[in-house]
């Protein structure tokens, strides 16, 4: 039998040796190319109760944030209610690890506690992460009853005591139609507060108030027949964002139209971010560039996603208006401030008589 030479069997070694690392380095490199989010769990913070229309808008968008997310995590949802989406945003900003897998899904109130400098707020919204909204645009329109004699700006002008309904002080239905009487200078305008949004209809139609505020969509939806049988007047609407116009009712005065300063244009601006930031989803601040760099891509790929507006519309009824990150980022940067627009604001969302112009 011919035998190896000592040589050989060092030689043969080495090669072995050699095999086995390029083996394991290769095994190596595949892990560390596996995706972030492989086999992980990402839990998403609600804002608020299981079965609403937001929660809807999140079931929406799940099975996309799946697919578009590399690794496909498992996504779970968690509800925290409370202080008008306050309590939800603490937790996230104070006590939630910046890990990347924890998101939260919260309403528009985020920007507006803030700023208005709301009592329990302990977040700050230039240090949150923003990952974008799947909806951002909106339309307000303020119509009168027919047989209030209404009929026009310059009737709405010259009338005094005019009764707009509301569902409550602080309420964004209450807010908007204060900030319209308010600027297309009606006199005395008397707020009616306690409906429901349906109930506003009933009374309207009773007799029981003069006008209302509504969402155009909701109006064309629910009332349909208001417009085609004359049993309202619609005198002008408020474009979210501005120049976003509604086919229907593009011919209607903007409500800015009838702004006469700086200031008057800035607390259109303020209430026209806080509402174009929608329901965000979010990160808590020192959360890693990979997570975010992942997370804003695959939200981005969600909202672009045909999938995901087909099932959002057949979810909530309405069509995605998607916000994307950089562009929310932006609106909040660009977001008035100043103590004057933030303390007219607080006037006109408070109870008692607008403010002087």
């Amino acid at each position: 039998m011919k035998r190896n030479k000592p040589g050989h069997a060092l030689a043969a070694g080495l090669i072995l040796s050699a095999g086995l690392a390029l083996v394991l380095s290769t095994a190596d490199s595949a892990l560390s190319q596996a995706p972030f989010y492989q086999g992980k769990t990402i839990t998403l913070i609600q804002a608020t109760s299981p079965g609403g229309t937001s929660d809807m808008m999140v079931k929406a968008a799940v099975p996309y944030l799946k697919k578009h997310i590399p690794g496909e995590p498992t996504l779970v949802s968690e509800y925290m209610p409370g202080a008008g989406g306050i309590k939800a945003v603490n937790h996230i900003y104070k006590n939630v690890r910046p890990d990347g897998l924890t998101i939260g899904n919260v309403g528009g109130g985020l920007v507006s506690n803030a700023v208005l400098g709301e009592a329990g707020v302990l977040y700050d919204i230039n240090k949150l992460i923003y990952l974008g909204s799947p909806h951002s645009h909106y339309h307000w329109v303020f119509m009168t009853r027919r047989e209030s004699g209404l009929v026009n700006l310059d009737a709405l002008r010259s009338a005094s005591g005019v009764r707009i309904g509301a569902q409550a002080v602080g309420h964004s239905v209450y807010i908007v139609g204060r900030i319209f009487a308010y600027l297309m200078g009606l006199k005395e305008p008397k707020f009616v507060v306690g409906y429901g949004g349906t109930e506003l209809d009933l009374a309207l139609v009773r007799g029981e108030l003069d006008g209302r505020i509504n969402n155009a969509d909701t109006l064309l939806k629910r009332n349909p027949e208001w417009l085609a049988k004359g049993v309202v007047d619609v005198h002008a609407i408020m474009e979210v964002p501005k120049g976003a116009k509604h086919s229907h009712f593009a011919k209607l005065p903007e409500v800015e139209d009838f702004a006469k300063s700086e200031r008057e244009r800035k607390l259109l601006t303020m209430l026209r971010a806080f509402r174009q930031v929608g329901s965000p989803y979010i990160l808590p601040p020192g959360t890693p560039k990979e997570p975010v760099k992942i997370l804003q891509e695959a939200v981005a790929k969600t909202f672009n996603d045909p999938g995901f507006h087909s099932e959002y519309k057949k979810l909530t009824g309405d069509e995605a208006t998607p916000l994307m990150p950089d562009a929310m980022e932006k609106a909040i940067k660009e977001l008035p401030r100043d103590a004057e627009i933030v303390g007219l604001f607080k006037k006109i969302a408070a109870a008692g008589p607008l403010p002087p112009r």
